[in-house]
Order: structure tokens, then C-alpha cells, then sequence
């Protein structure tokens, strides 16, 4: 006997018998389903109150027979999909509906995302007679090179189209030469950025602002952003985020682009998370995990990995839940249940101990640090350390004044552990500088701690260097965020000169404006431009006690835009 998938228990055995017949079935090649098939699954599913389904080949053989539940039909494991984003599956699903509602966004995300031929819906009636069948396939849309469900309907089985599987082959020809076998960039995740914010003041410019960062951080992360979706709401869904509504289209969306990650532009509650998976089958990220994944992958001294890996284990600690047996639709998994209490209870529990384990490591090599900091202060030379928001170019300021060969590239992130060299002036004058991790807005206090060799460093700093991206049209409000940081650190009254760098692709203008909203030294570290200024400026203050220079204007507005244009005429 050939195993039924699905929910089978409290059935007799006659009707088990009768469900196990299926499998005799066949339907004609060129036809989606009979009219014999249909009324023997719309039969059997008003009699035991459950919804029936059955997985077709190309050849018409019942491969797979399931039985759900009265308003859901769980999907087994059903193997791997041919090889080719342009190819199908080579299998489609008919299943019986009880309440009437024709095809579901579930059967629509199961038609994009197991890329099945077609998905066939039988409503079945008091009588357990087949009534109405909604049926749909994969469509292409050439200029956008995404797929689509194109549905249709009939009254009854009796008016589906002869051709039916010729339009499936057809429109997998299309979607063949349309996207031909590279175009889901196999190996490389592709996702959906979502963001929310309530509908206050300015709240468009800050979620284009904020989205854009997002974006660059899944550039650094090697994710491929097929779609933004950006909803600005009365307030925030306390449960969802963006409610349920809203997420069902956007997966709907993932899934004809042939992405299953949605990456939230927001940190997630472990409950508003458990609420999002089990509304959805794509893997969810936020915006603090997607940053931990970043760190996990540049962190290169040991220090720097278990302080990342500490990191990822307090985050993930609270979200280890149960989740929903709903979880299971796309999955693969046949039941779909979930790992039980005492499993979680034991990764908890191991979680826990790991976490002890880092703290004492962690410890261990802080105290090595601290006697490394001792030597270097008993030398009596100076630290300089080097700060600013991520990308605003620190690395290459470092690589440019001492010609260092410090990784620097255009993307967040790319250093992340503390790198320090030696400058020297003349008169036989040095100082220690040190590169430390970029900041970035709103970060979370596991990440602050993942920054604690770092920030160790700062504390013991005699100047420290503000780099400024002035090229940035966000600049004043990132430079604010580096500023507020360093308040929280109790870091801000370590003498602070400012840096406003990449001005060769700044206009003169804005120049203009920062130097004199921050008093900051103008420079190009990728051209060496003015370093000399810079240099002049470090040595003055640090060896003959000159003061730094101070800003011009002491309230800057947030768009400085309007300073520009004063500064023009």
C-alpha cells in the first residue's frame, strides 16, 4: 500500500480504503483533471469533512495523495525542482475546497513558490457533488522578468478547456526563453526590504533614507534586493507590523520573484517575529540580525568573533519559540510539527551555557587588552583614534596617513576589528592611531557590546577624528547619530576633531556649510587631498596644546540645504 500524506487519523478503515483507491486513478495527459477524479475526491472530502488532494504528473499518475484538514491542505516533501529558473516542476495539484472560496493566496504561493504546472481548486457542494473550479499556472512578464499566477474560472469541471496543459507547456516555453537558467542568480539569496513607519512629520524622507541604508547593508551582506515595499500607516501593528493583509501580498510578491527572504527595516520583538513566520512561509529577518550576519562574516581576530558570536546568541536566545504547524505549507515537511518543548528546552539551556562561556573568554582577553593599553601608556605617546558613521571612509583616511594597507571598500562594514598604526611628525613626534567599527543609527544594545574592543580603545584616546561622508546627503543626521553614541558611552568629552572627507565629490557649497556647522578639516582620503591641514592640526593640539577649531554655527538644522544656498549668494 502507498502511503497516504497528510491528517488520516479517526477515519475508518473503509474510508481510508477508499482515499488509498485514488491512486488507481489516471487522467488523460492533456487534461488537468477529470470529471471521474473530481467527483471521487469531492465525494470523499464532504464525507470525512476534510479537504482531499492529489499531485499529478505530466503522464496523468496519482503520485501523491494528501488529506487536510476542513479549511487547510498540508503539502508533503515533493523533491527538488528541475534544474532552470525557466523550467517547471513537471507536477500540478487538484485539491477539493468545503467553504466555497475557490483558490487561496496559498495555493498561489505554492503554484510560485514550488513552481508546480497548475493548481486546480474543485469547490465540493452539500451533496459532495464537484460545483465550480478555479485553476491558475505561471504566467511571464517579459519586461519585468517575473512570474505571476494567471487564474481562471468555471462553472463546473464540465467547461475546462480542452487545451488546458497546452497552456502550461506554452507558457513554460515563454518562461524559458524569458528567463533562461540564470536569471534567480542561483547561489545568491535574493529578498524583499520591507519598512514601516507611522504617518508623522518628515516620515517619507526618513523611510527613503533609512531604506537606502538598509539596501547597502544587504549589498555588504551579498544579498540581491529584488523589491522594496515601504507602507507608512495611522500607527504600527502591535502584532504584525504591517498586518496580516499586507504581508500575504508582500509574500505573494516575494514568491513571483523567486525570493523567499523578507528583511524588515526595524528590529522585531520575539513576538511580532512569531507573528510574521506564521503568517508567512519566507524566512524573516530584521534589521539588527541582518547586521550581526554582516559582522559574523567580517569579524576576523578571535576577539572579534566571539564577541560577534555573544552577540547572535543573546539576540536569538528569546526568539528560540515553537513555531506554528502552519510553518509547515512550504516547507517540505510531512505533519509539519514543531520541535517540542524539552528540544527547546535543551537548546535554551545550551544557548545559555554558551553564553557563559563567551562572557568568561571575553573576559580573559579583555584583560589582556587592558595590559597591552598599560605598555602603551607608559610610552607616553598619544592615541588617536578614528570614528564616524559605516562607509564614511575611516579605513581609508587610516591607510592614507600611514601608509597602511588596511581593508577599505565601499560597502558598511568592512572593518570591524580595531586596527591601530603608528603615525610620525617631525621633531621625532608619534602618535598611536587606531580604526575603529563604523557606527550606524539605533544600535541595539547586543551590538554596542559586540563594539566593547573598540570602544575600549576610545576611552583610553588623547583626540579622537569624527569622519564625515560630506558627499552624504544624510551627513548631518549621521553625524548626529555617531554624537549621540558616544554620549551614551560617556565618550563625548574626549577632544573631538571633525573630518569632512571625500570633498572632491562634495559640492563647494555644502563644503562651505559643514565646515562651518562642524569646524571640521575639509580632505579627500582617497586623493590625499589637504592631509597635510589635517596632520598640522592633530600635532598642534597634541604636542603644543592648541585648541580645536570650533563650529561657526552652534544649531544646525537637519537639512542643511538651506545653508547651502545662503552660502552660494
Amino acid at each position: 500500500m502507498r502511503p497516504i500524506d497528510g491528517n488520516t487519523q479517526g477515519l475508518k478503515a473503509r474510508q481510508i480504503q477508499r482515499i488509498q483507491a485514488t491512486f488507481r486513478r489516471k487522467v488523460r495527459g492533456d487534461e488537468l483533471v477529470t470529471v471521474e477524479l473530481a467527483r471521487h475526491l469531492a465525494d470523499l472530502s464532504r464525507e470525512i469533512n476534510r479537504q482531499v488532494g492529489v499531485i499529478l504528473d505530466r503522464g496523468g499518475h496519482v503520485t501523491r495523495v494528501m488529506v487536510g484538514e476542513p479549511a487547510r491542505l498540508y503539502l508533503p516533501d515533493i523533491g527538488r525542482v528541475r534544474g532552470g529558473s525557466g523550467r517547471l516542476r513537471g507536477l500540478r495539484l487538484v485539491r477539493t475546497e468545503l467553504r466555497g472560496l475557490g483558490l487561496s493566496r496559498e495555493d498561489e504561493a505554492d503554484l510560485s513558490k514550488l513552481r508546480l504546472d497548475a493548481v486546480v481548486v474543485v469547490d465540493v457542494d452539500p451533496g459532495g457533488m464537484p460545483q465550480q473550479v478555479a485553476w491558475a499556472h505561471l504566467a511571464t512578464d517579459p519586461r519585468t522578468k517575473t512570474t505571476r499566477p494567471l487564474k481562471e474560472e468555471v462553472r463546473s469541471v464540465f467547461e475546462l478547456p480542452d487545451n488546458a496543459m497546452a497552456q502550461v507547456l506554452a507558457a513554460e516555453e515563454e518562461m524559458s526563453r524569458v528567463l533562461g537558467g540564470d536569471a534567480l542568480e542561483v547561489g545568491r539569496e535574493s529578498a524583499v526590504l520591507v519598512g514601516v513607519w507611522a504617518n508623522e512629520r518628515g516620515a517619507r524622507q526618513q523611510a527613503d533614507a533609512s531604506m537606502t541604508e538598509l539596501r547597502e547593508l544587504a549589498r555588504t551582506a551579498g544579498v540581491r534586493v529584488v523589491d522594496e515595499v515601504i507602507q507608512i500607516r495611522r500607527e504600527i501593528d502591535p502584532k504584525t507590523v504591517l498586518g496580516r493583509g499586507k504581508i500575504e501580498e508582500i509574500t505573494l510578491r516575494a514568491l513571483e520573484l523567486g525570493s523567499d527572504l523578507l528583511i524588515f527595516d526595524r528590529d522585531l520583538a520575539p513576538s511580532q517575529l512569531r507573528a510574521i513566520t506564521n503568517t508567512t512561509e519566507l524566512k524573516v529577518l530584521d534589521r539588527t540580525q541582518l547586521i550581526l550576519d554582516i559582522f559574523a562574516h567580517r569579524a576576523q581576530s578571535r576577539d572579534g568573533k566571539l564577541q560577534v558570536e555573544l552577540a547572535q546568541l543573546k539576540y536569538t536566545l528569546p526568539r528560540l519559540i515553537e513555531k506554528s504547524t502552519a510553518m509547515s505549507r512550504l516547507t517540505g515537511g510531512i505533519g509539519g510539527q514543531g520541535p517540542g518543548e524539552t528540544k527547546l528546552e535543551i537548546h535554551r539551556r545550551r544557548a545559555r551555557d554558551r553564553i557563559h562561556r563567551l562572557e568568561q573568554e571575553i573576559e580573559k582577553l579583555g584583560v589582556q587588552r587592558s595590559i597591552r593599553r598599560k605598555r602603551r601608556k607608559d610610552t607616553g605617546i598619544p592615541v588617536v583614534s578614528i570614528v564616524g558613521y559605516t562607509n564614511a571612509g575611516k579605513s581609508t583616511l587610516l591607510n592614507a596617513m600611514t601608509n597602511a594597507e588596511v581593508l577599505a571598500e565601499n560597502k558598511l562594514f568592512a572593518t570591524l576589528d580595531p586596527t591601530t598604526r603608528r603615525l610620525r611628525f617631525p621633531e621625532e613626534r608619534e602618535v598611536i592611531l587606531t580604526d575603529t567599527v563604523g557606527f550606524i543609527r539605533d544600535l541595539p544594545k547586543d551590538l554596542v557590546n559586540a563594539f566593547k574592543a573598540t570602544l575600549e580603545e576610545l576611552a583610553e584616546s588623547d583626540l579622537v577624528l569624527h569622519v564625515l561622508d560630506a558627499s552624504d546627503p544624510q551627513v548631518n543626521d549621521k553625524r548626529l547619530a555617531v554624537e549621540g553614541i558616544l554620549g551614551e558611552l560617556e565618550l563625548d568629552e574626549i577632544p573631538r576633531l571633525v573630518v569632512l572627507n571625500k570633498v572632491d565629490d562634495t559640492p563647494r557649497p555644502m563644503v562651505s556649510v559643514l565646515k562651518r556647522v562642524t569646524g571640521g578639516v575639509p580632505v579627500s582620503a582617497l586623493n590625499r587631498e589637504n592631509l597635510d591641514t589635517l596632520m598640522v592640526d592633530i600635532e598642534a593640539h597634541l604636542f603644543r596644546g592648541k585648541p580645536l577649531p570650533v563650529p561657526e554655527v552652534t544649531e544646525a538644522p537637519r537639512d542643511l540645504a538651506t545653508l547651502a544656498v545662503d552660502a552660494v549668494f
